[in-house]
C-alpha cells in the first residue's frame, strides 16, 4: 500500500486562499471603522454594508482555505 503524501498543488492553492483571507481580515474591519467614524458623510451606509460583506467574505475564504489544505493533506490521489 502506498504511503499518503501531501498534494503540493492543492496545498499551494489553499495557502493562496488563506492569503486572500488574511488580506480581507484586515480590509473589512478597516472599512467598517472608516464607515462608523463618519456617520455624517454620504457614503456612511455603503461603507458599513461593504465592510460587513468583506468580513463575511473573509470568513468564507478562511473556511474554504482550511478545507483545501485539509484536502491536500488527508485525501488520497
Amino acid at each position: 500500500m502506498e504511503t499518503p503524501r501531501t498534494n503540493k498543488d492543492l496545498l499551494v492553492e489553499g495557502l493562496k486562499t488563506m492569503g486572500i483571507t488574511l488580506f480581507l481580515m484586515f480590509l473589512g474591519p478597516l472599512i467598517l471603522h472608516t464607515g462608523f467614524s463618519n456617520p455624517d458623510k454620504p457614503l456612511y451606509i455603503p461603507l458599513i454594508v461593504g465592510g460587513i460583506f468583506i468580513c463575511f467574505l473573509a470568513i468564507y475564504f478562511g473556511f474554504k482555505g482550511i478545507r483545501i489544505i485539509m484536502k491536500s493533506m488527508f485525501e488520497s490521489k
